[in-house]
């Protein structure tokens, strides 16, 4: 028997399981920049997440609708296009996975999946809502 084609892990899990898993993954990793996990999983969400920083980066209103679907979190998602993708700079490679140890109970391989670039969530938050002062308000009455 061959796995010839078959692309993904599986973790011991269910379709539905496992799209879960991922997704609860790459949200925490958008909002925290910083997770730890195993390593099969961190090189599991490496793939899908790239592919959709990529999509964020080009922007667009289809691009945005297909990162919603994916993620299943409008929160994680508005942050992913409208705060994270303007910071990247480089066209490919976002993430960087680096093992951290092994984990008590099992043994597994641990590691720490992040950006590459730093985040500033704070700076691009405000930057990206406009501010109209009570001037412009009486101008356009």
């Amino acid at each position: 028997m061959h796995r010839h084609e078959y692309k993904g892990r599986k973790f011991g899990r269910k379709t539905d399981q496992r799209l879960a898993l991922t997704r609860g993954l790459m949200c925490a990793l958008i909002r925290y920049q910083s997770i730890t996990t195993t390593l099969a999983r961190a090189k599991e969400i490496r793939r899908s997440l790239e592919k959709l920083i990529t999509m964020a980066r080009k922007g667009g209103l289809s691009n945005r609708r297909l990162i919603i679907s994916r993620l299943n979190d409008l929160e994680a998602a508005t942050l992913l296009v409208d705060v994270v993708a303007p910071q990247i700079k480089r066209e490919s490679g976002y993430l960087k996975i680096e093992r951290a140890g092994f984990r008590k109970g099992d043994n597994s391989e641990m590691a720490t999946i992040s950006f590459v670039d730093e985040i500033d969530y704070e700076y691009n938050a405000k930057a990206t809502k406009p501010e109209k002062s009570k001037s412009a308000k009486k101008e356009d009455k």
